[in-house]
């Protein structure tokens, strides 16, 4: 898929998880794995995976993969500051770049197919924002047209890309996730989902 990227999120510490996220088995492999191998199944141009705590750690886990790891040094400020540090690595590498698909590494139900689905979505429609639909909301995998990065750019540290979908929802496009809202914040969520 030329001129779409793929930035996965998974720098957070899991803190009222309690234990990484990134490395809860799922069908016997790593989350982060998991989610980047997926990702992979999107054939997108490229794969830029931003990390902070413990960065080294789950590094060890994808580095043999075709992916660009990026490092957040101030992780702790929030998922905006990690956003903002993959947008603009991949920017800097990727002038071109059409759209970028915005993904966290917490959701287990999420296929390759699904971020087929959200690109295929973009290539008919040329929507500013393709978003995932699930439990009557609009969230990540989000999809946003390179008019955007500059919106990207400048959200608060502490709060994703659902601001900017909030903001332009009259101009987004909407595909089905379902099981999207499931994803492993706490040891509830994750005794669920086992």
């Amino acid at each position: 898929m030329k001129g779409i990227s793929i930035l996965i999120l998974a720098a957070g510490n899991s803190s009222r998880l309690g234990q990484s996220k990134q490395l809860v088995p799922i069908q016997g492999e790593p989350l982060l794995l998991k989610s980047v191998r997926e990702a992979m199944g999107a054939h997108a141009e490229s794969i830029v995976v931003v990390l902070g705590a413990q960065a080294e750690v789950h590094k060890k886990i994808i580095e043999t993969l075709p992916v660009e790891i990026v490092t957040n040094p101030d992780w702790e400020k929030g998922m905006g500051s990690s956003l903002k540090v993959g947008l603009k690595n991949l920017v800097d590498h990727f002038s071109e770049m059409e759209a970028v698909l915005i993904m966290v590494c917490d959701q287990p139900f999420l296929t390759a197919g699904h971020l087929q689905n959200i690109i295929s979505a973009f290539k008919k429609t040329n929507a500013d924002i393709v978003t995932s639909f699930y439990n009557q909301t609009k969230g990540v995998p989000a999809l946003f047209k390179s008019s955007l990065f500059p919106k990207l750019m400048q959200v608060s540290d502490s709060q994703g890309a659902r601001k900017i979908i909030q903001t332009f929802k009259g101009s987004t496009t909407d595909v089905p996730f379902e099981k999207g809202e499931i994803d492993l914040d706490t040891p509830e969520d994750l005794i669920h989902l086992l």
